[in-house]
């Protein structure tokens, strides 16, 4: 079995590291597509493959973002659960880890995102149904405004159907019934 050179190894390492910064951008290209921001998904990605907690000035040394920049998009990272922030300090200085389950950072952001799009929808449904109720069963109203208040509410039922049945979907994924892995 032949032994690597430091040359080999060297070149090992270079190619090592440009296959991680493919997957990087790949990650980066992924979150932009689920409205999180690339320099967010480029920050995620390296933390991902860094095998040690990393602090802002860590991060800003590979980002090369001004610190206020870095600190938007760790919060964002923090708030969406892709990021922990740990309890000891380095140097006084906060310190982060990348969560690397991608099963766990699937479960935790889309419950997230759909959960605020239920809670939104539902919210704005539930407060225009009773009013278009009103409006349909006033003596007042024509028959013609009647007859689109009937068709408006028909469809906001529906609605609310679906958010029902979307908000079971996101309880039985946050509870991890879609994870079985075999």
């Amino acid at each position: 079995m032949k032994q690597m050179t430091s040359h080999d190894q060297e070149g090992s390492s270079l190619r090592r590291t440009e296959l991680r910064a493919q997957v990087i951008e790949a990650i980066a290209q992924t979150m932009d597509l689920y409205g999180a921001n690339h320099s967010f998904g480029k920050l995620y990605g390296i933390m991902f493959f860094e095998d040690k907690p990393m602090t802002l000035e860590d991060m800003k040394e590979y980002m090369n973002m001004s610190k206020s920049n870095m600190s938007y998009a760790i919060r964002s990272l923090l708030d969406s659960k892709m990021v922990t922030k740990l309890e000891e300090k380095q140097d006084r200085k906060d310190q982060y880890v990348a969560e690397t389950d991608f099963f766990q950072t699937f479960r935790v952001f889309f419950t997230m995102k759909l959960q605020r799009e239920i809670d939104v929808m539902l919210g704005a449904i539930n407060k225009v149904i009773p009013e278009l109720s009103e409006m349909a069963l006033a003596e007042e109203t024509s028959d013609a405004e009647r007859a689109e208040c009937l068709r408006d509410l028909h469809k906001l039922r529906h609605g609310v159907t679906y958010y029902s049945w979307l908000q079971k979907f996101v309880n039985r994924l946050r509870d991890g019934e879609f994870l079985d892995l075999e």
